[in-house]
């Protein structure tokens, strides 16, 4: 089972292929938004410290306009039965798959808020692909930006966030009980595991 949907407008073939993979093929001067640069020769420069070590939001300023694109992937492990509820769409909170596609959408524009030397971006397009499998589900989140500074956190709150979203529709399913008595109720999740998140592609284009 696959589930995909653009936010804005998709990527066609012809533009996607333009894209530079950062990692594989780095652009000069290349800054995701911890400001690390990609040149691991320029003295291991902590970008994000003070020469005092306070912290501080990396200059970005004097760069140029580029389009970027950062992918980033996670997987939620659950038991057969709630995978099977899913499916089905019998969760009784509602559609997990849609709710989780807007938690991850919502998540990828606050980025910013959560994440303190994070610099706010234009989102240009977040695409969320959702693969339902027998013992768990995968998310991958893709977004794109035109501006200074990368995306890669906003894909990776994107996959943290819809993955989150995904275990509080289905909690009530996954809950074990292990003691229960009249004042109190024992419970907890054993099987149940974000785990995998990740950035899988990193890219950038010249405008």
């Amino acid at each position: 089972m696959r589930e995909n949907e653009d936010d804005v407008a998709g990527v066609t073939p012809d533009e996607d292929e333009d894209l530079i993979d950062a990692i594989d093929d780095p652009v000069d001067g290349d800054e995701g938004d911890d400001g690390d640069t990609t040149d691991d020769s320029a003295d291991d420069e902590l970008t994000h410290t003070t020469e005092s070590g306070d912290v501080q939001m990396v200059d970005v300023g004097e760069k140029p306009d580029t389009g970027r694109r950062a992918v980033a992937r996670g997987e939620i492990r659950l038991t057969e039965s709630t995978i099977d509820a899913v499916r089905a769409d019998e969760i009784g909170k509602g559609d997990v798959l849609a709710t989780a596609r807007v938690g991850a959408i919502q998540a990828v524009k606050h980025t910013w808020e959560t994440i303190p030397m994070c610099h706010q971006i234009p989102i240009t397009n977040v695409d969320t692909a959702f693969d339902v499998r027998d013992d768990r589900i995968e998310l991958e989140v893709a977004v794109e930006t035109t501006g200074k500074t990368g995306c890669e956190m906003e894909a990776i709150q994107g996959v943290t966030t819809g993955l989150g979203v995904v275990w509080d529709m289905v909690k009530a399913a996954e809950k074990e009980v292990v003691d229960e008595s009249d004042e109190v109720e024992s419970s907890g999740y054993p099987g149940t595991e974000i785990s995998g998140v990740e950035v899988v592609r990193k890219e950038k284009r010249e405008l």
